[in-house]
């Protein structure tokens, strides 16, 4: 299911980007139309055209277009592709982990008054119909209830560690395209000085705008590869604090479980 919802992230990512370029794409249109007409109305009406301050600015999503195609297609593309990657990874994991978080209070809770009234198989069979990995480590624990406390326990503390690792599971991809965002940035800004200073070469001549024109290219990379690494950074930095809100929770339900199950009577 984790493995399907990121196909589906990775492939309605670009399908929405497109979607909003047409968009605006559309809107600007319809605005160079209106504005044309406006001009040739006051034009044939002998009145000066509407100042620009008062024509409906360009969207967001044009500006956004034309520099990345400024920035040059291969590096960009790399880049976008490391950032609908990241995000696709970031979104699965949040509802994962928001799926697994659960009251632990009330699980204990419902647990202890389960093996009270029914013994352990009704404790199992609570735990069982709970989602989550608290319940899951309950489960381990009391399905070796027989084999005594300390098996009980060394039972919990290793399907723990089995949990933990479920949780953190692919924020190592994570953390490389983190990483390598900003480096492929870099790495189109020192191409793109390269083919600046070859323009240059060509020309025989240190022209400002060739300069700053070429300058501005380069940089652009670095500028949406820093951007990516910075948006894909705060969603790691939040499933990090949200891994270890769960993995707190779930040390202290173990020990909890623990303590009541020799309250009722589990000898080692």
């Amino acid at each position: 299911m984790k493995k399907l919802f990121a196909i589906v992230a990775v492939i309605a990512i670009p399908y929405i980007y497109s979607t909003a370029q047409d968009t605006s794409s559309q809107k600007s249109a319809q605005i160079d139309s209106i504005a044309e007409a406006q001009a040739d109305q006051a034009t044939d009406m002998n009145f000066e055209p509407a100042p620009a301050d008062n024509a409906p600015d360009v969207s967001m999503h044009k500006k956004v277009k034309q520099t990345f195609i400024e920035g040059g297609a291969l590096f960009m593309s790399f880049i976008l592709l490391t950032f609908i990657f990241g995000l696709a990874i970031a979104i699965e994991r949040i509802i994962y982990l928001n799926l697994s978080t659960t009251n632990t209070e009330k699980l204990l809770e419902k647990v202890e008054e389960a093996y009270k009234s029914g013994g352990a198989d009704a404790a199992k069979e609570v735990c069982r119909n709970t989602r989550g990995p608290v319940a899951s480590i309950f489960y381990q624990g009391l399905d070796r209830i027989s084999e005594g406390i300390d098996v009980v326990e060394k039972s919990v503390i290793a399907y723990g560690s089995v949990q933990m690792g479920l949780l953190e599971q692919g924020l190592s991809w994570m953390s490389l395209f983190i990483a390598i965002a900003p480096m492929l940035g870099f790495l189109g800004t020192v191409i793109g000085m390269i083919q600046a200073f070859d323009a240059i070469q060509i020309a025989g001549d240190v022209s400002p705008q060739l300069v700053a024109g070429g300058i501005k290219v380069a940089l652009i990379t670095t500028l949406f590869g820093l951007i990516v690494a910075i948006i894909l950074q705060l969603f790691y930095n939040y499933i990090l604090s949200k891994i270890d809100s769960i993995v707190i929770k779930m040390e202290d339900a173990s020990i909890s479980l623990i303590d009541m199950l020799v309250e009722h009577g589990i000898k080692k």
